[in-house]
């Protein structure tokens, strides 16, 4: 099973996965703080080089952005999940989601997509309302460069496979002739 997505850097990662352990997560140790472009998939092994591929292709394509989380939001009651809003670089979000959901990673979504950072899932009701409240004024932006290839084991802890970092662009200070 592999999944993709754009990894929080520290130190909001940390603080993140942090605050996710203390409303009782059960899975906060298990998976770094991130934003899904895929959700987790069974693949066949033998496509993993043509996903590779894919995968880099997209990236090539794509310029650094800024991302902004801000605040918090729920699934609730469809799903039981409190989360840190995506609330800058959601267009980003969306076209890397469309774009990596195509060739050897072709699917039909569960869900509607909507990026965010999941900061409590698998929690009573009080933990859940204990997220929501704290972290209504988070905040933080970063640059995003990259997305990451992630396996799932069997001991359903993520596993980062690779990162496809994006075109940068000409380098500062090059020159180029004509």
């Amino acid at each position: 099973m592999i999944s993709v997505s754009i990894a929080i850097p520290e130190p909001f990662a940390d603080e993140l996965q942090r605050l996710r352990a203390s409303f009782g997560d059960p899975l906060a140790e298990a998976i770094p703080s991130h934003v899904t472009l895929l959700s987790p998939t069974e693949v066949d092994q033998d496509l993993m080089p043509d996903i590779d591929e894919h995968l880099e292709r997209i990236a090539a394509s794509q310029r650094p952005f800024m991302m902004l989380l801000r605040s918090t939001g729920t699934f609730r009651p469809v799903s039981p999940v409190v989360f840190v809003q995506v609330a800058g670089g959601i267009s980003e979000c969306e076209q890397l989601e469309q774009a990596i959901r195509t060739g050897p990673l072709k699917r039909v979504p569960q869900f509607y997509y909507h990026p965010h950072v999941t900061v409590a899932h698998h929690v009573n009701d009080a933990a859940m309302d204990r997220a929501f409240d704290e972290l209504a004024s988070y905040t933080c932006s970063f640059e995003v460069g990259a997305f990451r290839l992630y396996e799932h084991g069997a001991d359903l802890v993520s596993h980062e496979v690779r990162t496809f970092d994006f075109d940068r662009g000409p380098q500062a200070g090059s020159a180029r002739l004509s």
